[in-house]
């Protein structure tokens, strides 16, 4: 989800929610503390020299039990942040304090709450690694053959 889409969302919105992968809700006295900009300039195992950048937003919960962030604080809020910081229509990621560490997530919208979207990890440079591309598992019976009625003679497909 990019700037320019959640602001698109807070637009329509009374309440603002995000939900968690694992479907629990993040608690409704929960605080923007941070939006900004991070860039990641750096190097993948094979060489190549890369840059991204996302906008940066950190939840935060409190015992402030009483707060509520509404759709037209936190709209202000982006819209400061693009302004005072020249941040462009990037994608958003969101951190969250989990139990033991801060998550990382990529951010939706269902219509209703923001989810926040589990991110992985990933090689950027399989190819000089050695690591094999993934092969597709058939289990015997499965496989079925090609259709032979697309495939003549001279066509090149087989």
């Amino acid at each position: 989800m990019t700037l320019t889409e959640i602001k698109n969302e807070l637009k329509k919105l009374t309440t603002i929610g995000f939900e968690l992968p694992n479907g629990e809700l993040v608690p409704n006295h929960f605080h923007v503390t941070e939006v900004g900009k991070i860039t990641k300039h750096f190097i993948d195992c094979g060489g190549v020299i890369r840059s991204e950048e996302v906008v940066n937003f950190q939840l935060w919960e409190a015992n402030d039990f009483d707060h509520r962030l509404h759709p037209e604080k936190l709209l202000h809020i982006i819209e400061l942040s693009e302004s005072k910081l020249q941040i462009p229509d990037l994608e958003i990621e969101v951190e969250y304090q989990m139990k033991d560490t801060i998550g990382k997530f990529g951010l939706d919208f269902n219509g209703t709450n923001f989810q926040l979207q589990s991110k992985i990890t990933d090689c950027l440079a399989k190819d000089q690694c050695g690591i094999p591309p993934e092969k597709l598992n058939v289990k015997i019976g499965e496989w079925k053959p090609k259709d032979k009625t697309s495939c003549t003679p001279n066509s090149g497909c087989c």
